[in-house]
Formats: C-alpha cells, sequence, structure tokens
C-alpha cells in the first residue's frame, strides 16, 4: 500500500523535529475530504448561482437531460486535459504553461460539479422557495459520497457528467 501525502508530511516533519510527536489519523484525512467536498460545493454553488442564475439553471439542465452524454463528454475531456498536461511538463518549458492550464481544468472542474451536485439537490428538494436548500442537499450528498470510496468513484462520475456539460457549453 502507498504512503499517502500527510503520512509523507509527518515522516518529513518528523526528520526535521526529532523530539516532537508528529502523528495524523486517517479519519481526519477522510473527513477532512467530506468537509472541504461540501464546502467547495456550498461556495462554488453560491457563486455560481448569485452570479450567472440562467446559466446555472442551463448547465444543471444539460446534465439532467444529458447525463451519459455529458458524463462520457466530461471523460474524454479529463484524459484530454490529462495528456495535454503531461506532455508539457515533459517537455520543461511547457511547465508554464501546464500549470496555469492543470488549475484552469480545476477551476472547471469545480464549477462542473458543483452544478451537477445542485443538480442532484434541486431534483430532491426543488429550488421555489430560494437556492439554500438544494446548495446544502447538494453539498451534503458530495460530503458524504466523500466518506467512502464507493462513493468517491460516484462523485467522480457526478463530478465528470458536470465538468463535461460546462465544457460542452464553452466549447460547442
Amino acid at each position: 500500500m502507498g504512503v499517502s501525502l500527510a503520512g509523507r508530511a509527518a515522516a518529513v516533519l518528523g526528520q526535521m523535529a526529532p523530539n516532537v510527536d508528529v502523528s495524523i489519523d486517517p479519519a481526519f484525512g477522510v473527513l477532512g475530504s467530506a468537509v472541504g467536498a461540501f464546502l467547495t460545493t456550498l461556495v462554488v454553488g453560491a457563486v455560481l448561482v448569485a452570479l450567472a442564475p440562467e446559466y446555472t439553471e442551463r448547465t444543471m439542465a444539460a446534465v439532467v437531460d444529458n447525463t451519459v452524454g455529458t458524463f462520457l463528454y466530461g471523460i474524454v475531456c479529463l484524459v484530454f486535459v490529462v495528456l495535454v498536461t503531461f506532455v508539457l511538463v515533459i517537455t520543461v518549458i511547457g511547465v508554464l504553461v501546464a500549470v496555469p492550464f492543470a488549475l484552469a481544468a480545476f477551476l472547471v472542474w469545480a464549477v462542473g460539479a458543483a452544478v451537477a451536485f445542485l443538480a442532484i439537490g434541486d431534483r430532491l428538494v426543488g429550488h421555489d422557495d430560494g437556492w439554500l436548500r438544494p446548495l446544502a442537499v447538494g453539498g451534503a450528498v458530495n460530503g458524504v459520497l466523500a466518506l467512502t470510496a464507493v462513493g468517491g468513484i460516484v462523485s467522480f462520475a457526478v463530478g465528470a457528467a458536470g465538468f463535461g456539460a460546462v465544457l460542452r457549453d464553452w466549447l460547442e
């Protein structure tokens, strides 16, 4: 089994300060991931609803109406992003382009995942009385899914569908 990033950081910190006990509970990492997924969905979704409500609803509709198509589009685009980033990084000089490219792709992923989880929240509770309930439900669904390995796969698939819907809207 591989060592987690937190485990590596603890080992490095332990070498730097041998008299300091550094131990990180794996449950803290899982819980932190769930809280991060919840907050990211909540904050990005709230920004989208506040700044671009028509775009958000249109993209949510695309995810709901063509879930398989947006998922496949998202997976193909994600493979493309990974390949382009890899090629840019191995050319060394392309690192200057790879870092902003990967950061932009991550931001688009965050927007797409927030839209997809907001669509789930909207389908479950509706938004007739405002967006707070569907935002909270979508964030909670994402957070709960982050707690388990199978949920992580489902969360990835939902994010890929949202990523595909956002990119399809921008590129087509």
